[in-house]
């Protein structure tokens, strides 16, 4: 009786939406790492969700206090080689992020539990419809050139994303929901953000989840790779092109000074002389590990693997406008000869989850695990090929990216459907030929008939479902247009309520199994390798890197 007294104490002063969440915990409909997730991302403070779950009978929140290491230490890094120069604005490979995250800081940072937590916002909160969003920024923060950060240094970061004179990379998160000018200054402090539509999980938009939106000074006119001018725990020391980058502590930092004295980073072209060089000490972590070129090291003594479940994945696109995908049944056929668990099993060694051909990942709380998991069926891909006229099979090309496990996955594909009578020609290009200019008619990956194509880790579903799945989504390289979808997909997207999104998740679930436009086999664990001894290293699944914690013994 005590803790609903407690409860009903806590429920004063909050939206009904709030009340909704806090009652949803105590009646179970709401799981406790649910409600921990929704409420930091409607704003609830930490201290307040660890109230309502210690009322609610489920114990306190987790510690957010980090391991104390031994300071001074120099941390060297294996990276890929940056594709292009470091840019805030159009930066979009691991290499080139990596480098960005080491200086650039966010609105609010996505944790490996899908949590979001305070960074440069303090809090933020939605109007009852979801489409103004109000942040508080935190005071005392200075970027590396010794001036305050404020709210008009926000506003002009966001807006320089969100103008599609500036081809971001972040319009992919931005279209449809902010627009240059939208992003409105309330004072030093405070910063409001207008939406276009409805948008229940905008506060990921704007957080570590859109790796470009690092907050750097209003006055900034390009050429970011001079000074690495942002408001980090480390500033610049030295950065050479194709070649690697040093930084130092900044001991002006607003938050708790970075343990070590530097840190080091050497650019790869492949991962094998990583390898190498973290099992000869020349460094003492590779920050992105694929499973099949690591496998040695996964059972090394003197490496440590940290493993963070993620939802990156690499999609398989059908065309949905050319022979022979027009028709969905050969779409479905194809998606059914596919042996997932062998895909989890052989391909990822048991460290990925099933895909259930949608964006919705087990680790997401709104998927509706209540729709079967598709698994392979011979017989019924084989009755669907004949019933779409294709039963003597067909040729095709599938277009793909030499990257982490892509190639050996299209080999796994190019065998599976062979077995219902189609003949599979592999294409394999580097990722530039692959992506090209990244726009429809100049793009290999936008034009092919039939492709894959990896995409990162996201707090939450909405890039995964406008992007490349909506009729107008600027990563629609199925050409998939389909208005219930649409409608659906918007829906989703505007829901404030975890309940509501649920709902509508397990109807889009259900219509991208029908039509399967994008099969989604499986998404993979994000793997970092350290040196045995070497601690506090914190990586995230968007290949950011937080070395401020880090140590050696």
């Amino acid at each position: 009786m005590k803790n609903y007294k407690i409860l009903d104490i806590l429920r004063r002063g909050r939206t009904d939406l709030e009340n909704h969440l806090i009652d949803g915990l105590v009646d179970g409909r709401v799981s406790r790492r649910e409600f921990i997730r929704h409420g930091s991302l409607l704003g609830l403070s930490l201290p307040f969700l660890g109230s309502v779950g210690f009322a609610a009978g489920f114990g306190g929140m987790p510690s957010l206090a980090r391991a104390q290491g031994t300071p001074g230490a120099t941390i060297r890094v294996a990276s890929s080689v940056p594709a292009a120069a470091i840019e805030p604005v159009s930066v979009a490979d691991a290499g080139g992020l990596l480098m960005l995250q080491q200086v650039g800081e966010f609105l609010c940072l996505d944790g490996p539990d899908l949590v979001l937590k305070p960074m440069l916002a303090e809090s933020w909160k939605p109007n009852d419809k979801g489409d103004v969003w109000t942040f508080t920024l935190r005071k005392g923060v200075k970027f590396h050139s010794g001036a305050e950060m404020k709210a008009d240094d926000v506003v002009a970061s966001i807006d320089r994303l969100a103008d599609p004179a500036n081809s971001s990379n972040a319009l992919s998160v931005f279209t449809g929901y902010l627009q240059k000018g939208a992003t409105k200054k309330i004072d030093d402090y405070t910063v409001e953000f207008h939406l276009d539509a409805p948008n229940g999980n905008f506060p990921y938009m704007v957080s570590s989840d859109n790796y470009n939106a690092i907050i750097i000074p209003a006055d900034y006119k390009g050429d970011f790779e001079k000074n690495f001018n942002a408001t980090g725990p480390f500033k610049l020391e030295k950065y050479t092109p194709k070649v690697g980058a040093s930084f130092v502590r900044n001991d002006d930092y607003w938050g708790e000074k970075a343990l070590p004295d530097r840190t080091e980073f050497t650019f790869f072209a492949d991962i094998q002389p990583m390898i190498l060089a973290l099992q000869g000490r020349q460094v003492d972590v590779i920050n992105q590990l694929p499973v099949l070129a690591g496998v040695g090291l996964l059972n090394d003594p003197n490496v440590e693997i940290l493993s963070l479940k993620s939802v990156a994945h690499h999609q398989v696109h059908m065309r949905c406008d050319m022979d022979p995908f027009k028709d969905a049944r050969v779409r479905r056929a194809i998606a059914l000869s596919i042996d997932r668990n062998k895909l989890q099993k052989g391909l990822m060694r048991g460290r990925a989850s099933l895909g259930n051909d949608s964006p919705f990942a087990p680790v997401f709380p709104s998927t509706d695990t209540s729709v079967a998991q598709r698994q392979q069926d011979l017989t019924q891909a084989k009755q669907l090929m004949e019933a779409a006229g294709a039963g003597k099979g067909f040729k095709v090309t599938l277009t793909t990216e030499r990257y982490l496990e892509i190639p050996e996955y299209a080999v796994l594909i190019q065998n599976a459907v062979k077995e219902i009578g189609i003949d599979l020609e592999l294409n394999i290009l580097d990722q530039g030929a692959y992506y090209g200019d990244a726009v429809f008619g100049k793009s290999n990956w936008l034009d092919s008939v039939m492709g894959i194509t990896d995409y990162g880790h996201r707090g939450v579903p909405n890039v995964y479902l406008s992007a490349p799945l909506k009729s107008e989504g600027t990563w629609n390289s199925a050409h998939f247009k389909n208005k219930d979808y649409d409608q659906l997909a918007s829906g989703y997207i505007a829901a404030l309520d975890l309940e509501a999104q649920k709902q509508t998740a397990g109807k889009i679930q259900n219509l991208l199994l029908e039509e399967t436009p994008v099969i989604f086999g499986y998404f993979f664990d994000y793997l970092t390798a350290t040196a045995k001894g070497v601690t506090g290293v914190q990586p995230t699944a968007m290949s950011q890197n937080y070395l401020d914690r880090a140590s050696k013994a």
